[in-house]
């Protein structure tokens, strides 16, 4: 069920998969880079959240590297990026984990902006999305790949209102980076 008007501000809580990474021999999970492709298409997500009007008052990001590089690179292509909290909390969330921390955020907070990983972001906006446009919805249910940005609004007056089934999801959108010609 979406909150109706009237039971507080609109809020917009938006969802970003880190980009691509790399899999280096020898090398832990966490510590994992971006990858060519990673790096490509990282400022392509922070353009179309320019361009798409979801700049964030505020940033959770998880600690493990390519989310932190995917943050850095999506955030560099705003004038005056928001402030950013790498939550270790984030890195291997379940939806359950990831609702929590989502709750704990400030009420002077309208947009987020949670940067992880999945499983846990996939599940996370199919369990809040209590409505949504039919096809961004199953596009989500298929595939939530690497720089997916999903964006979910809902009204309430704090971020602890923010229950599942209580967002409507309004889209969906993978970004992508140009390769460079040979």
């Amino acid at each position: 069920m979406i909150a109706r008007a009237g039971a507080g501000p609109l809020r917009h809580l938006v969802v970003l998969r880190h980009a691509k990474s790399a899999w280096p021999d020898g090398v832990a999970d966490h510590e994992r880079p971006l990858a060519p492709r990673g790096r490509r298409d990282a400022p392509a997500a922070g353009r179309v959240l320019a361009e798409s009007d979801l700049l964030p008052d505020l940033a959770l990001c998880s600690t493990a590297v390519r989310a932190r590089q995917t943050w850095e690179s999506v955030s560099a292509q705003w004038g005056t990026p928001p402030p950013v909290r790498f939550e270790a909390e984030v890195y291997g969330a379940d939806a359950a984990e990831l609702l929590g921390v989502v709750q704990a955020v400030p009420a002077e907070v309208d947009t987020l902006l949670l940067v992880g990983h999945n499983p846990g972001l996939e599940e996370l906006v199919l369990d809040l999305a209590g409505d949504g446009l039919d096809d961004a919805l199953d596009e989500i249910r298929l595939k939530f790949p690497t720089s997916a940005i999903a964006a979910l609004a809902w009204r309430g007056t704090d971020w602890r209102d923010l229950t599942w089934g209580a967002a409507l999801l309004t889209r969906v959108i993978v970004p992508r980076g140009k390769k460079k010609k040979k």
